[in-house]
């Protein structure tokens, strides 16, 4: 139960980093920065490059995180709130906190 629990841990706060600056930088710098400015051509790349790679590390995050919830006999909504929450810019890493102290809770050896 650790080391599903250590892995979609680090799954989750490395999409959750991702997923930040992908929204919170990449994206405004894409639409709001001038037309053809470095800052654009910034914005593009981010969006472009990190976009591809958050993809398919959330599938990976996906992956952990639904045999975290198998292990831990999660159930179905809080699994499902655990993955949708995941989605969510800075509300992720608050749904992996949410997790762990769920399988703390249920499951004292993973201390």
């Amino acid at each position: 139960m650790k080391a599903a629990l250590l892995r979609y841990r680090v799954m989750a706060n490395i999409v959750g980093v991702l997923l930040i600056i992908l929204i919170l930088v990449g994206v405004p710098l894409k639409y709001l920065a001038a037309e053809g400015s470095g800052a654009q051509g910034l914005g593009e790349n981010i969006t472009t490059y990190l976009g591809i790679a958050h993809g398919w590390l959330y599938m990976i995050f996906l992956v952990m995180a639904a045999l975290l919830a198998r292990k831990a006999r999660w159930t179905i909504p809080f699994t499902i709130g655990t993955l949708l929450a995941g989605t969510i810019p800075i509300v992720s890493f608050w749904a992996e906190h949410r997790a762990t102290k769920h399988v703390h809770s249920q499951h004292p050896a993973t201390k």
